[in-house]
C-alpha cells in the first residue's frame, strides 16, 4: 500500500492575533492521485485548514500534526513547505506591484528547485499554459494581479500551479466570482495538472462547476472546524439540492 502524500491527525488551530479556536480536532489523509473536495458553511475553517497546511503563519496549530510526503512539517516555514512540493492558490490574490508576473514565477521556480532557470524555455513555457488559459502574453510583463480582473487573478494562480508543478495543490475558491467561460478555461487547467502521475489536489469550494470535468474521490465536510462527514461525490450533489442543513445537526 502507498504512503499517505498527506497525512493530518487532530489538528487543532487559532488565530494567532487573539488565540481564537477554529480547528478542532481534524484528521485526513490524502493520497497519490487523489482529489478532495472541502465544503460546508460560511466560517467553517475550510480557508483556516488550507492556510494551517500550508504554514501560514497568521494561524498558530496548537495540537496536533501535519505529515507531507513521510516528513513532519507541522513547524516548517511557510517556504520550506513550498519547496517540498505544497502549494496553496488564494482565495483573494494579492497585488503586487513593482514585480512582474513572469519575474514572480520564475523566482518563485528557481527558488524551488534550486536550479537556474533558462529564460527563454522558460518564457515559452508560460506562453504555451498561457494559450490554454486563455491569457493575453502581455500579463507576464505586468505587475503581479496588479490591475487584472478576478478572472485573471485565478487564472494567473493557475499558471503558477501549471509551471511550479507541486505535489499537492490547494485550491481556495478559485471559482469564486468567475464566468462560467472563466471557470471552463481554469477546470482545463486544474485537469491539465492532475495529468502528472502522483499529484493531488484539495478543493475548497462552495460552488461546483469547477468539479464538473473531474474525478472527485473523496469529500469532506466542515462545520464548526470540525469534520463532521466524509464520503464520494455524491455528497455534492446533496449539497447542491438540500444544502449544508443536516451537517450543521451533527
Amino acid at each position: 500500500m502507498s504512503q499517505a502524500l498527506l497525512k493530518i491527525r487532530g489538528l487543532r488551530a487559532s488565530v494567532t492575533a487573539d488565540d481564537t479556536q477554529i480547528l478542532h480536532g481534524i484528521d485526513l489523509d490524502i493520497m497519490p492521485g487523489e482529489i478532495h473536495v472541502l465544503m460546508g458553511p460560511n466560517g467553517a475553517g475550510k480557508s483556516t485548514l488550507g492556510n494551517c497546511i500550508m504554514g501560514n503563519p497568521a494561524y498558530t496549530i496548537t495540537d496536533g500534526t501535519i505529515e507531507f510526503n513521510g516528513q513532519d512539517i507541522t513547524h516548517e516555514s511557510t517556504d520550506k513547505r513550498a519547496k517540498a512540493g505544497l502549494f496553496l492558490s488564494f482565495q483573494n490574490p494579492i497585488e503586487v506591484p513593482g514585480i512582474t508576473l513572469s519575474t514572480f514565477i520564475k523566482t518563485a521556480s528557481e527558488e524551488i528547485t534550486g536550479d537556474h532557470v533558462r529564460l527563454w524555455k522558460f518564457r515559452k513555457q508560460l506562453e504555451s499554459n498561457m494559450e490554454m488559459l486563455q491569457m493575453d502574453k502581455a500579463y507576464l510583463d505586468r505587475d503581479l494581479n496588479v490591475g487584472f480582473s478576478g478572472g485573471e487573478k485565478k487564472k494567473a494562480e493557475i499558471l503558477q500551479l501549471l509551471t511550479l508543478q507541486p505535489k499537492l495543490a490547494i485550491l481556495d475558491e478559485t471559482d469564486s466570482g468567475l464566468d462560467v467561460d472563466a471557470v471552463r478555461t481554469v477546470s482545463q487547467g486544474v485537469e491539465q495538472y492532475m495529468k502528472e502521475s502522483g499529484r493531488a489536489l484539495i478543493i475548497i469550494t462552495h460552488s461546483t462547476r469547477i468539479l464538473e470535468a473531474l474525478k472527485v474521490n473523496y469529500t469532506h465536510v466542515l462545520v464548526d472546524g470540525k469534520l463532521v462527514a466524509t464520503g464520494d461525490a455524491s455528497i455534492i450533489d446533496d449539497i447542491n439540492q438540500n444544502g449544508f442543513e443536516k451537517y450543521l445537526q451533527n
